[in-house]
């Protein structure tokens, strides 16, 4: 039986931490960081992420501010809005809530958060030094994916690890990630020939990939570390991960649970790279 990898209580000791440092910060330079969040339209999903985000916020002493626009809104007066928070001194994080209506390119949102507020990491320069191994705002998934799997005090330098997902959000930065970390990794996805032969190598496995269970017993290799990335929701209304959790779980070594292994710790490490920009900025 696996043992479960408990990304809310990893989560709250992060965030115990997080505020004592804002305090720190709050009585040294007189005031705290201040995360900008938009939200465009009224998706339930994306309302839902962003309450959480503002929460967590509260939590740790930060200030937040929400901007909420209806779906029709042009994609140049979002663009307008953004810049505002660009310029603004008091505004210390910038992100804006995908996915967003088709009428609005999200390159183009993504490009115009100034580099030093891209508290989410997607600016194409913070994506490049991160390739380049240069300083960055680590995308929050794959920086929370590392540490889950620090928390269970298995070394990754020398690992084989196996991602199955290639999105630009948590796929490829979770890889580099992981190489960083000495490990070496295989980008898998799901159209990879003889995947469960590859995936049963792992001795670190990510799936990434959005499809519901599609990660089976037959698929992982005993005693391996298992993150599930994966958020979706079935017909009766539960949420579940791309991991058979109950099947998984009677073979893998260590084994994130969905909800309650990545998710908060994505939040967590948002409020940590608002952190960071804010001590930056300082």
């Amino acid at each position: 039986m696996s043992q479960i990898i408990d990304g809310k209580a990893l989560s709250l000791a992060f965030r115990t931490e997080i505020r004592d440092r804002v305090a720190e910060l709050s009585a040294r330079y007189g005031r705290v960081p201040c995360l900008a969040v938009i939200m465009v339209g009224d998706n339930p999903a994306s309302r839902s992420y962003v309450r959480g985000k503002i929460k967590a916020a509260g939590f740790v002493g930060m200030d937040s501010r929400l901007v909420e626009l209806p779906e029709t809104v042009s994609e140049q007066r979002l663009l307008d809005i953004i810049a505002e928070l660009n310029a603004d001194a008091g505004v210390d994080g910038v992100l804006v809530q995908l996915p967003l209506p088709p009428h609005i390119r999200e390159d183009r949102v993504i490009d115009a958060i100034a580099l030093e507020k891209d508290v989410d990491g997607f600016h194409p320069m913070n994506v490049a030094n991160l390739w380049l191994g240069r300083p960055c705002t680590v995308p929050c998934t794959p920086k929370g994916i590392l540490r889950l799997i620090a928390s269970t005090d298995i070394a990754i330098a020398g690992k084989r690890a196996v991602v199955v997902g290639r999105s630009n959000i948590v796929g490829k930065p979770v890889a580099k990630l992981l190489l960083d970390a000495q490990a070496t990794v295989t980008i898998a996805h799901s159209r990879t020939e003889n995947l469960a032969a590859l995936t049963r190598e792992a001795d670190i496995l990510v799936a990434a990939v959005g499809r519901p269970g599609m990660i089976g017993a037959d698929m992982v290799g005993e005693g391996a570390v298992v993150i599930d990335v994966g958020i979706n929701r079935l017909p009766d209304g539960r949420l579940v991960g791309d991991v058979d959790f109950d099947a998984v779980s009677q073979k893998a070594g260590w084994i994130t649970p969905v909800p309650g292994g990545v998710g908060p710790m994505t939040i967590t490490m948002l409020l940590e790279n608002t952190l960071e920009c804010f001590i930056r900025k300082q």
